[in-house]
Parts: structure tokens; sequence; C-alpha cells
């Protein structure tokens, strides 16, 4: 017989040291069984939950009362069926974060060779460019915390929490990412999170992996055009950016996973067919950062110091004017990041290591943007690219009320009273920061928003509002403005026939997890098109 149990510890110590006896001895009680009658028990689920005044963790466990034990219930397995494909006809993928990544790791399992663009560079070369940002405010647009070896996801946290059930089972994206480094704890955390500084050495397993099974990566190379028979795209065109060498590369079919940053991809696809792009809905504001203490305090009511908890998490969301305002992407004990790609804007992120022991913890906030929002002026004829449009005056607004890398900043306070902190904080963003007015120069429907949002939020978590928070600027890349129109069943490009959108950059996923999931359902559209 098999069981789900769930069993809730006020323990905190009980919980991250599980003692195996006492779970039985839990389970045997609820079962009205004996401890002998147990087979086996599979941790499926851990969370923590501190409403209510209370701190507690709740253990789901499946469990086998039964002779037989089905090998396919432990969920920590993962038996890769991946084959050598030196020989064979290659897929083209352009882009290396998870949608390009799980895509190859798709095709080697039916033997189908991947070729994998990557404009940016490699993970060892990709943390020099980016250590260089904070060091001497020297930005390399086509290396950075958007572009290189692992994409947008590598260096802004890694968290792998999903609400995209419906398109694919985030539980077989954990086992591959358990398989090639990440910790168990990803199987069973209600919130699983590998941490930045441990997710490059996975991402570099699965490149590794990749290569040797004949397939190929090529970091410093960008895509500049596709090779076309009318409307039919047949490979892409490359430039290899160490020695500007331009060269075609051919393929079964193309694949573009190039995330919700590589604005010249938009521009290429336009050049082919235009009717392939519409404007989409995203989100824009900033990044609230908070003293770590603050919230730890807020949201466990006290009780942090002594019982040793881990860096406190939030999601907060309401409705301001008919748009959504909310939470984004929160950082616990975590870091403020520079994520633009261009020198002529701002853009600011968050990311956290895997211990989340940072002093501060942050999160985007930000305003519900639809293309009915964005002002006649940044349309420019063409209806597909006014939230792209709209995006990059705000960076550029961005760039003009900072410094270099140097990110404009306010304390919320400040920004509510409407007035200049004469004095900023201590930050974890290195770059630097500069006092401005960000209710003068945000757009007002985002900034007149916000300020009703955070006293909503202030509601939700009393001592939100502090004029310890900082307000850094601005947060734009939570998603693309742009979609790429492609069929429903076969995932194709609807106007350009060899092109499959995937990804973050496809407008159809967002995140590390439901962007591996449509990189996977994209790559498997392909395989039944060529009949693998």
């Amino acid at each position: 017989m098999i069981e789900d149990v769930t069993l809730t510890l006020f323990s905190t110590k009980a919980a991250e040291n599980i003692d195996e006896k006492l779970i039985r001895q839990s389970v045997a009680k609820k079962l009205c069984c004996t401890e002998s009658d147990i087979n086996a028990l599979i941790l499926k689920k851990k969370s923590l939950d501190a409403r209510h005044g209370k701190v507690k963790y709740h253990l789901r466990y499946r469990v086998f009362t039964g002779k037989d034990f089905p090998e396919s219930e432990n969920n920590s397995q993962f038996i890769p069926s991946y084959r050598v494909v030196a020989s064979e006809n290659p897929v083209i993928i352009v882009g290396s974060g998870p949608a390009g990544l799980f895509a190859a790791l798709k095709l080697l399992e039916q033997g189908v060779k991947p070729i994998v663009i990557e404009r940016g560079s490699s993970a060892s070369k990709r943390k020099r460019s980016i250590a260089e940002i904070s060091r001497s405010q020297t930005l390399n647009s086509d290396c950075n915390y958007c572009f290189g070896e692992g994409g947008a996801g590598m260096f802004s946290d890694g968290k792998l929490f999903t609400r995209s059930t419906k398109r694919g089972n985030p539980n077989q994206i954990y086992r591959v990412l358990h398989y090639f480094g990440a910790s168990k704890g990803i199987l069973t955390d209600a919130h699983p999170h590998i941490g930045t500084d441990i997710l490059p050495g996975i991402i570099q397993n699965i490149t590794a992996k990749i290569i040797e099974l004949g397939g190929q990566v090529l970091f410093d190379t960008r895509c500049i055009d596709f090779v076309t028979d009318g409307k039919i795209v047949q490979g892409v065109k490359i430039q290899h950016l160490d020695t500007n060498l331009e060269e075609e590369i051919k393929g079964l079919a193309v694949i573009l996973a190039t995330g919700h940053s590589a604005t010249d991809i938009y521009k290429l696809i336009s050049k082919y067919s235009n009717e392939s792009l519409e404007a989409k809905t995203f989100a824009m504001g900033v990044r609230v950062e908070h003293p770590r203490g603050i919230i730890d305090g807020i949201q466990y009511h006290g009780r942090q110091l002594r019982e040793k908890l881990p860096a406190a998490e939030y999601r907060l969301i309401t409705q301001v004017e008919q748009r959504g305002v909310y939470s984004f992407c929160m950082c616990p004990g975590g870091l403020v990041v520079p994520s633009a790609t261009t020198n002529d804007g701002l853009v600011v992120n968050g990311m956290s290591p895997s211990s989340r022991s940072t002093k501060w913890s942050n999160s985007a906030v930000v305003v519900e943007v639809r293309p009915e929002d964005i002002p006649q002026e940044f349309i420019q004829g063409e209806p597909a690219f006014a939230g792209l449009n709209f995006r990059t005056y705000v960076e550029e607004q961005a760039k003009k009320n900072g410094l270099e890398q140097k990110a404009p900043c306010q304390r919320l306070t400040d920004f509510l009273a409407q007035r200049t902190s004469e004095t900023l904080p201590e930050s974890s963003y290195t770059p630097g920061l500069i006092s401005s007015r960000l209710d003068l120069w945000l757009p007002k429907h985002i900034s007149s928003r916000l300020k009703i949002g955070f006293s909503e939020f202030n509601k939700q978590m009393k001592g939100f509002i502090t004029e310890q928070a900082l307000l850094i600027a601005p947060e734009t890349r939570t998603s693309t403005p742009v979609r790429i129109l492609r069929n429903k069943q076969t995932y194709e490009c609807l106007g350009l026939k060899g092109l499959y959108p995937a990804g973050e950059g496809s407008g159809y996923s967002g995140g590390i997890v439901s962007s591996a999931i449509d990189g996977e359902k994209v790559a498997e559209a392909i395989l039944q098109r060529i009949k693998y």
C-alpha cells in the first residue's frame, strides 16, 4: 500500500537534522500500523511555515507498507541515455541558457548533434567580465550578467520554484540538475534554490557533457543573420568575436533560445517576418533592498536569532488601478547586481549565494505594463517593439541619473515623501549608488502605482516601510516585452519555417525551470518532425 503522510515539526533543529527513527514512529502512529509494516519512506517535500506567529516545518513523505517498492518512486534517480553524436546531422541552438542547454540534452537522448552558439564567454571568462563591472565600471555588451554560458539565470540566484506545471514536469528538470551536481535538497524543498555560487559548476558540467558526446558549444560567437531559402530558415550566419571572422552553419532546424535581453535577435526576425512578432505584457519597477535582519524579524516574529532560521523569503502582490504590483525574484541573504547589456543604459537585478548569508535581502517590486500603457511616441510605426523601446528609454533615463555603472537610488521613505535622500545606507550593490529622485524620472504610471503598492505591502508586512530600505533602479528585465509567435503544436515560428523560438526570449516562459521545460518541448517537436 502507498500512502502520503504530512508531519509538522515545531523544532527547527529537528527539521534540519531529521531523526529517521522519530519520523518512522510518527508515521506509524498516523497510519495506525507498526514500524515494521513500513517498507520505505521517501521525503517528497519540505517547507518552512512562519505564518501566524509560529515557525514550523511541514514534511511530506510517501510511505510504502507493501512488499514491492517501485524504483521510479525514488525521485533522486536520473539515469541519462545520451548518445554519441559527433557524426550526426546538427540542430543549431542559439543561446546557452536553460532553454538552450536542456534542448541540447534532449537532442542527445535521440542521437541528434546540438551546435550551441553563445555570444558570451565560458563561465570562467564570464566571471572576469562581470568582476570588471564593479572594479572598473567597464561593461562588455556581449559578456555580462545576461549573456554568457548559462544565460541570465546563471548569475541571478538560481531559484527553481515555478508554477508552470501545466507545461511539463518540473521534477524532471530538478533530477537532471541534481545529476549534474545540484544538491539533493532541490528534489524535496518547497522552494528549491541552487545559489549563484553553485550553479556555474552545474552548467559547466552540462556543457562538458555536450562536448564529450560530440556536440559543439561555440562561445564568444554571435548569431548575426539567418541562412534562408525564402521563408525557410536553414541555418545561421555567425561572427566569431575574437577574430571577427564570419561563417555560415546549416542544420536540420534552428532553436532560438536567446533570452529576454537579445534585442538584436528581435530586429533580425523583423527583417524577415515582422508579422512573427507582437508586443506583450511585461513589468518594470525597482529593486528594494532591506537589511536582512529587518525582513527576518518581520517574517519570523523575532524568533530568527534564537532558532537560527534561514534567511526569510516573502512574496507580495496587490492590484493598483487595474494593474498588478508585485515582488519578483526575491533574494533572501542576497546581493543587488548590475545587469545592463549596453553602455547606454542601467539595469539592476538580484542574486543569492547558496548559503543566503549576506547582510541584506532584496526583491524586485514591479508594476505590470500592458501594451496599451505605453506612450504613443515609443511605437514608432512598429507596435511589436513598443515595449522594447519603452524599456530602453527607462534604462537610458537611469543612466542619465546614475554615473557609469553606479545606479540611481532613493530611500523608500524618501520616495514616498517625494524628497531627496541626503544620505544612503550601506548596500550590497558594489558598483556604487547615486542619490536620485526616482519619483521624478520613473514613468508616472509606474511610480504612482509603486507608492500605493508599498503602502499596501506595509500592511501585509508591518515594518516593510523603513528608512533603512533602499530603492535601486531600474528593474526592467523581468521578462521580454516581445513575443515571437509560434505554432502551438509544432513550436515552429509562424512566419519562418525551420525556426523554433524557446525560453524567455520567445515570450512563452520565465525563469530557469519553465525555460528548461520549454527548451525540452521545442527539441521534442523537432525530433518528431525529423522522426528520430
